[in-house]
């Protein structure tokens, strides 16, 4: 009986499925990311220009809409969030890291702590240096110098996306995005209703936090890759 066509020839091998964990970047996602982080760069010498921040009267109509009390309800789950983005906020992407390379997946561990917590240090930090711009007077809670741009937000929307990447698969992914967008905006809401940051800088800070992260999916690319293939050949160790 005559082959079929499209039957492997014997002792080739079959080509190994691609895993849909982790996500492989879309296709511009590099120039997405580099758009975005020039964009908040941009936002930033902006804001030095002249005496007065150009957004200074949208923060500030903002901020005398925050007008809660220190003891109320809105004020305790703000609070909850501020201590979510500060501390626990820099533990949970290490936790995440930690499990995934008990399961054998070191290359997915990097790009959560690279898009998680180096990114922070590299990206934040000297956004904050260079504009130095000042907080919101009276917060509630304690804070650092420099306002420009939320770190917290910032860490808030890497950790989201991260999450999505190496986490969950396609179809839960769909619905992770709407759960990580509304944790985001909470964090945003929370940093502006402690008085702790300008409503601007919550923007720019997630708008730092999705640049940086498309621009280390394309970075990480070809390790995620690699992984994905691991995954579905059950060989992650090798």
């Amino acid at each position: 009986m005559q082959r079929p066509s499209d039957a492997p020839l014997a002792g080739t091998p079959h080509p190994l499925p691609v895993h849909h964990l982790p996500s492989a970047p879309p296709r511009h996602a590099l120039a997405a990311g580099v758009a975005l982080l020039a964009a908040s760069l941009l936002f930033g010498l902006l804001l030095l220009t002249g005496d007065r921040p150009f957004t200074q009267g949208l923060d500030d109509r903002w901020a005398a809409a925050m007008n809660g009390s220190r003891a109320d309800t809105a004020t305790g789950f703000a609070t909850v969030l501020d201590r979510l983005g500060g501390p626990i906020g820099v533990v949970l992407p290490l936790i995440v890291c930690a499990c995934l390379c008990v399961y054998g997946r070191w290359r997915s561990a990097l790009f959560v702590c690279a898009a998680a917590v180096v990114s922070s240090v590299v990206v934040v930090l000297p956004l904050k240096h260079l504009v130095d711009r000042p907080r919101p007077p009276h917060p509630w809670v304690l804070v650092n110098d420099g306002s420009f741009p939320s770190g917290q937000v910032f860490s808030a929307v890497t950790l989201m996306v991260a999450a999505a990447i190496v986490l969950l698969p396609p179809r839960a992914r769909r619905w992770w995005w709407l759960v990580g967008a509304a944790y985001v905006v909470a964090m945003m809401w929370s940093r502006t209703w402690l008085h702790a940051q300008w409503l601007s800088d919550t923007l720019v800070g997630a708008v730092a936090g999705a640049g940086t992260c498309l621009v280390l999916w394309r970075a990480f690319a070809p390790l995620l890759r690699t992984e994905a293939e691991r995954t579905a050949s059950n060989s992650l160790w090798l």
